[in-house]
Order: C-alpha cells, then sequence, then structure tokens
C-alpha cells in the first residue's frame, strides 16, 4: 500500500473528529513533512501557545508509525505527566484513524498510557513510543526519533543550575537517538538563556546558540504583515485580551517567541549602554590624568565583595570598578568574579590568593581606593589585603565598609535611576561575565544570584550623583579643579558678608 502524505493523514484525522484544518496546521504539517522526506534530522519547532502544535506532533508521530511500524519514538517532556500526554494522545489516534487499520496489537499490556508497542515484524528491545520526564533515567535506551515537547517550562529554566541541569540532560539524547535518527524541538521560549534562542548568550559561557544548525520553523501569534496568523480563533480583539492579561514580558515569550524571562527583572541591562576602550594613565604638567579614550575620568570607586570563592560552589567573590566622567556619566570598566584554586591551598591559603588577584585588578584599573564588605568573611580581609598592597607596591587605599541595610534595598537604590537615566555604560568584556544575566534575572528578595549586583551597587552607591555642568566644564577660562588621585586644589573667594 502506498504510503499517505502527512497532509492527507492530518486532513483525514480531522474529518473523522469533524474538524476543520486551519492554514496554521498544515503549514506546520507541510514543514514537517518535506523537512522529514529531504533527510533533515535536526528541528526545532516554536509556534504560539495554544496553536495546537503538540497534538500536530502527535499526529507526525503517529504517520511515522503507519509509515513504517519499526521505528522507536522516545517523547520527552519536562515531566512524565507531560510526556505521558503526547503518547496517550499517539495511540488514541492509531486506534482511531482510518489509515492506521492493523497496527493494535492484540496483547493489551503492549498498549499502555505512556508505552506501547505497534504489530510489527521485527522482535525490539524498546517499544514503539515511550514517555518520558526530562529528569527521568533513559540510559539503555535507543530511539530512531525523539521528540522533546515543552522541555522548557519555567520549573526547568527559572534559576541557572535548572538551565544547566537541563542543558545536560538534552545533551543525553546523542547517547538514546540512533545514527540518523531525528531529533525534534517543540516549545516556546521561557526565558532570556532559553534553549531555542537563536543567538549564544556569552555571559553564560556560550559561543553558539544551544540548538545552533538546527533547521527551524518559528510562528508568532502575528504574520511578517501583522496580520494574525490564525484569525478564527485568535482574533486582534482576544490577542490583545491575552497581552493585557499576561503582561508584556510573558506575551513578548508565549505569544511572539522571543526569548524573555516570563517574570520581568526589575534591572533592564538593555538600558547599559556598552562601549569598547582602554584606560590611559598619564602626567601633564604635574597633574595625573586618567582617561577612557579621548574622555577624561574625575574620579573612581572600586568595591569587593568577598566570600570565599570556591569553584562553582557559594557566593561568588566580586571585584568591580566605576568610573565618572565630567558629564556625571558612570563607566563601569571591570568586574572579575574570584576563585581560588584549591590544588595550591597548601602553599597559598585561599584567603592570599584572592587578595593577589585583588591587587592585580587594582593595578589594572588605577583605583586611587578600595571598599571591602567587611560583613562575614570580610572582617578578615582588610589586612591582609594591605600587605599584599604593599608587597606589590601599590598605594591605594583600603576602606573598610559593613552594610546595615538588605540587600535588596542596596541595589534598587544604586540602579534604579542610573539605570532610568540612561548614565551607566559598560565595557564590553562585562557581557562576558555573569553580570549581566544576575540583572535579567534578578528580582527583589528572590533567590537568584547577585553577587556581581551586590559588588557594582557598592561602586555605585559609593559616589555621589553627579549633575553635568556642561557651560563650566566647557567654558576654557573655568579652572578645573579635579586632579586624579589627589586631593582637591584649595580656592580662595572673596566674599562681602561676615562669616
Amino acid at each position: 500500500m502506498k504510503q499517505p502524505s502527512f497532509l492527507v493523514f492530518l486532513a483525514a484525522w480531522n474529518d473523522v473528529q469533524r474538524l476543520s484544518t486551519p492554514d496554521l496546521h498544515f503549514e506546520i504539517a507541510a514543514w514537517l513533512e518535506d523537512r522529514w522526506r529531504e533527510g533533515d534530522r535536526e528541528l526545532l519547532l516554536m509556534a504560539f501557545r495554544n496553536s495546537g502544535k503538540s497534538t500536530l506532533v502527535g499526529l507526525f508521530a503517529a504517520w511515522l508509525l503507519v509509515c513504517d511500524p519499526e521505528i522507536r519514538i522516545m517523547v520527552l517532556a519536562a515531566d512524565h505527566q507531560l510526556a505521558q500526554k503526547m503518547v496517550r494522545n499517539v495511540r488514541r489516534i492509531l486506534e482511531r484513524h482510518p489509515l492506521s487499520v492493523g497496527l493494535r496489537p492484540a496483547r493489551t499490556e503492549e498498549w499502555a498510557s505512556d508505552r506501547f508497542t505497534v504489530n510489527r515484524g521485527r522482535e525490539q528491545r524498546d517499544p514503539s513510543m515511550l514517555a518520558k520526564g526530562i529528569g527521568a533515567n533513559v540510559t539503555g535506551s535507543r530511539a530512531d526519533v525523539v521528540i522533546c515537547d515543552d522541555v522548557e517550562v519555567p520549573n526547568t529554566c527559572d534559576t541557572a543550575f535548572k538551565r544547566e541541569e537541563l542543558r545536560e540532560r538534552l545533551d543525553e539524547i546523542d547517547f538514546i537517538l540512533v545514527p540518523g535518527g531525528l531529533r525534534l524541538f517543540v516549545g516556546t521560549p521561557h526565558t532570556y538563556y532559553s534553549v531555542y534562542a537563536d543567538r549564544a548568550r556569552p555571559e553564560t559561557g556560550e559561543s553558539a546558540a544551544y540548538l545552533a544548525g538546527f533547521t527551524r520553523l518559528t510562528l508568532p501569534i502575528y504574520d511578517e504583515t501583522g496580520d494574525t496568523r490564525w484569525p478564527d480563533r485568535f482574533p486582534a480583539e482576544r490577542i490583545e485580551a491575552i497581552r493585557r492579561r499576561s503582561g508584556p514580558a510573558k506575551f513578548a515569550s508565549q505569544m511572539m517567541l522571543e526569548p524573555t524571562n516570563v517574570v520581568d527583572s526589575r534591572l533592564d541591562p538593555d538600558r547599559i549602554i556598552p562601549y569598547e576602550g582602554r584606560l590611559e594613565y598619564r602626567e601633564g604638567n604635574g597633574e595625573p590624568l586618567l582617561r577612557l579614550d579621548e574622555r577624561r575620568l574625575i574620579s573612581a570607586s572600586c568595591f569587593w565583595d568577598p566570600s570565599f570563592g570556591r569553584p562553582g560552589k557559594g557566593d561568588a567573590s566580586v571585584i568591580a570598578a566605576v568610573f565618572t566622567d565630567q558629564e556625571g556619566g558612570y563607566w563601569l570598566h571591570g568586574i572579575e568574579y574570584l576563585t581560588h584554586n584549591p590544588a595550591i591551598v597548601d602553599r597559598i591559603d585561599e584567603a592570599t590568593q584572592l587578595c593577589r588577584q585583588a591587587v592585580s585588578f587594582a593595578r589594572r584599573h588605577f583605583v586611587p581606593a578600595v571598599t571591602i564588605e567587611t560583613n562575614g568573611i570580610g572582617r578578615f580581609l582588610p589586612g591582609l589585603f594591605r600587605r599584599e598592597l604593599n608587597r606589590a607596591g601599590l598605594a591605594t587605599a583600603v576602606i573598610e565598609h559593613a552594610s546595615s541595610r538588605g540587600k535588596s534595598e542596596r541595589i534598587l537604590e544604586a540602579f534604579d535611576a542610573v539605570l532610568a537615566a540612561g548614565r551607566l555604560n559598560a565595557h564590553r568584556r562585562v557581557w562576558d561575565s555573569p553580570f549581566i544575566r544576575e540583572m535579567r534575572e534578578w528580582q527583589p528578595g528572590g533567590n537568584g544570584r547577585d553577587d556581581g549586583l551586590d559588588a557594582v551597587a557598592g561602586c555605585l552607591l559609593s559616589e555621589p550623583v553627579r549633575l553635568a555642568e556642561p557651560d563650566r566644564v566647557r567654558d576654557p577660562r573655568a579652572r578645573n579643579m579635579t586632579a586624579w588621585r589627589n586631593a582637591l586644589s584649595p580656592v580662595r573667594l572673596s566674599a562681602d558678608f561676615d562669616v
């Protein structure tokens, strides 16, 4: 018997169900069939919420079994129940579809809701279709097709640890899939650091998008002309109601398929202005000057929020340097997440290792002083740090600071105004650190990482807010009273009143 096309298989099923087939579903079905027949074996299907994509993929799985009963399909989802839902749906399709006659086995134990085996010629260990949660043990399983259906949901991606764990689980597919097998991802993004993102996120250490090289079909609720893709079910007024109820972040993520944190972060890193440039220190007429390219810097703040810096464990030990210019701009030129090397602690203790890294940071950034947070481990560091500064020949001052306010309060106070004013600039290197990721995910009172945020907040709060005085700065007759790393020059003013 000639194999039916998937489009015919879909139309026949909808006819049995007394349903019409929208153009959107024909588009998805045609793409799946074309990609399968042309040998594309790494596919990503993203379509807006409630578009029926999982139902269509279930029909696609049933069609594959009709065309080749020997095929083995594994469904991975965020949890077992979600994966079981697709397997159960495919089983029902095979029971009722007019083109799947003869596939149901005689033995009922081979026809379960989370695994089943159709009538096939070869005896194989693995079932025709199997449901697994992403956290389940799949060692020893083999499959010709692996369908990753909504593996990314808030519960699997709302923290950096969970995202890393999700990727590790997905990497296991390489050991399940037979050579030449199909890997099909189906879902919507739930975070800016989505596995579905089409660009790398350098701040997470990525050099390429996780699914780089996959053939993609991306179908947001609006098409290229701005019209709804499913006007009968999603007219303009319903879409607008969804937008109002869900909020801009969730709408962008689930309906427009833009990798965005479903929960809006209070701090928006897209408000930071990136720059490239280097610090240049020189002296002229006995006056020390520090410039960032051609821009003169008038002050600096360096803040160290210390911890033991255990690699991959606990709080991070972060040092940051922020400069201000004559126009009132802030320049986050450096941030480093310090760690000690456990292999050499018998020769150089953890605290000394961290202090030496902080000394190197201070030297590279020409900072006149470093403020150390003395809550916790920081109470023991100032003396050690001064010792290492002296050994390095640096005259950098060490300022001890004990915080009495909550971390969330400090971070909000430091960042809210400067971000709203568009005054915060950051060197491109900052995007290669975890700092940007911390910003995107930070919520007041949340449990996410915030060590870099706290260090930069310390820098910002150490400097008074400066309002630019363009007329005075640009007037050649005005005397420049700021000198890098020197005290302000005294100025005598005449007054016509008594003090």
